[in-house]
């Protein structure tokens, strides 16, 4: 699952499915959203043709009903971006809506590695206003290339069952391109797909415009 922020991507849309779905949408499960505007259009890959959907052969849930997917290109080292993605522990320092965050082992983020945090979660015409408690578990992770975690996101009035949330990164000319996707599953948000797959929208475009106005401040590139 996620949260999330401000960015510059460009406008992505969603491949069609073969079943019927509302716009794509992915805290990480990242809510949060109130911050975005416009969402950017989805891209299906990178230059070199190598798909950005899957994680040591793993991917987010094919099945579910509510899903999101974006990328952006960050003009940075790929080491500076990987480092603020995985040191999980620094996300509150760079992204305004994760408020806790607590590792539950130690050492480096790795397969099998857990994290809890929360993340404040707006009301919607079907849910109030709440703050959602997330623990997530690394299910695949290769250095510098792509993770993917998943695990329940639970608050007073809303209930996430499962959120599986994946990030890739590409190097390419002029910078590096970072891919995320994410899918919700769960009987509440399911009832109201289309108010679900826009939260989780808000919320992944603005961890990566946080994601790369702060790689991109560390790394000294000029903004666009």
């Amino acid at each position: 699952m996620s949260a999330d922020r401000p960015s510059s991507a460009p406008h992505q849309q969603p491949r069609p499915r073969s079943r019927p779905r509302l716009r794509a949408v992915a805290v990480t499960l990242a809510l949060a959203g109130a911050l975005a505007a416009t969402a950017p259009t989805a891209q299906a890959a990178d230059r070199t043709g190598a798909s950005p959907s899957r994680c040591g052969g793993r991917g987010v849930d094919p099945a579910a009903l509510i899903r999101y997917e974006s990328d952006v290109v960050i003009k940075a080292p790929l080491r500076t971006i990987w480092k603020l993605q995985t040191d999980v522990e620094g996300w509150p320092s760079w992204q305004p809506p994760v408020t806790t965050m607590e590792r539950l082992d130690p050492g480096r983020l790795r397969k099998g590695s857990r994290f809890r945090w929360t993340t404040p979660a707006p009301a919607t015409p079907s849910t109030p206003a709440t703050t959602l408690q997330i623990t997530s578990t690394v299910r695949q992770l290769r250095y510098r290339n792509c993770v993917l975690w998943k695990g329940p996101a639970i608050g007073e009035g809303l209930r996430i069952d499962e959120g599986v949330h994946l990030w890739t990164f590409r190097e390419v000319e002029g910078g590096v391109r970072v891919h995320t996707e994410e899918t919700w599953t769960g009987d509440q948000v399911e009832a109201d797909v289309p108010t679900a797959t826009q939260a989780l929208g808000q919320g992944l475009e603005a961890w990566l415009r946080d994601l790369k106005a702060t790689a991109e401040a560390r790394s000294g590139a000029r903004p666009r």
